[in-house]
């Protein structure tokens, strides 16, 4: 089993902390949900983690050691799903997978399940389901213990919702992963902790009545 484990973590932009020496531990088996409204900082903090942000403090542990933000790529400790399409919109998906994949290591994005329909077809004319379902499947089939999603089910049609949420519990058997969305309920399905920022701070959320009890969601929302 593979820790990751962060303490320590802040960022201020300008004169404002968004992340306040903020602490949070993912395992191998754990899909982590991370909730929070827009601009609390929860894209920054997927960021940071992955090494395209710098913090102004952080520390982190890989299996009880000590590892620097700035080796994260290169050791591939974590992939990145980011919330923006990366993928050139002007080659056929059967023309895509082997950019990313080389040999035998296709097969796994080729043979994926509603791949075979979207081959023939152009990145940018895919729905925005097939594209993150498509997304997914290129980064999390990667080698690397940890994966970090941003936004993974936003504007995606339910069919490519419930692709996703399989893919993702198959996965969290060799992977730990962090998601956040605002797409809550996707999220409460399969994750096994959850945070909240507020104010810069985590946390922890055990059920949707305490995101509601918090202000992340109306009160109406609270379920029994």
């Amino acid at each position: 089993m593979n820790t990751l484990k962060v303490t320590e973590l802040s960022k201020t932009f300008a004169s404002k902390r968004v992340l306040d020496y903020i602490a949070l531990e993912c395992s191998t088996g754990d899909v982590l949900g991370i909730f929070g409204s827009n601009g609390c900082g929860k894209s920054t903090l997927l960021k940071i983690l992955f090494g395209t942000i710098k913090a102004d403090t952080i520390r982190m542990e890989f299996n009880g050691k000590p590892i620097a933000v700035k080796d994260v790529i290169p050791q591939q400790t974590i992939s990145y799903l980011p919330q923006d399409p990366f993928l050139p919109k002007g080659l056929k998906v059967r023309d895509v997978i082997p950019l990313y994949y080389k040999g035998d290591l296709q097969d796994k994005i080729f043979y994926a399940p509603g791949i075979s329909k979207m081959a023939a077809t152009q990145v940018g004319k895919l729905s925005m389901g097939e594209l993150r379902y498509l997304e997914l499947l290129l980064v999390g089939n990667l080698s690397h213990p940890f994966l970090m999603l941003d936004e993974p089910f936003s504007m995606v049609e339910p069919l490519y919702k419930e692709k996703i949420r399989e893919f993702l519990t198959q996965l969290s058997a060799t992977k730990g992963i962090i998601v956040t969305d605002h797409y809550y309920k996707d999220v409460l399905s399969i994750s096994n902790k959850n945070l909240l920022v507020k104010n810069g701070r985590m946390v922890t959320i055990t059920n949707q009545n305490e995101l509601a009890a918090l202000g992340y969601l109306p009160a109406a929302k609270t379920v029994l």
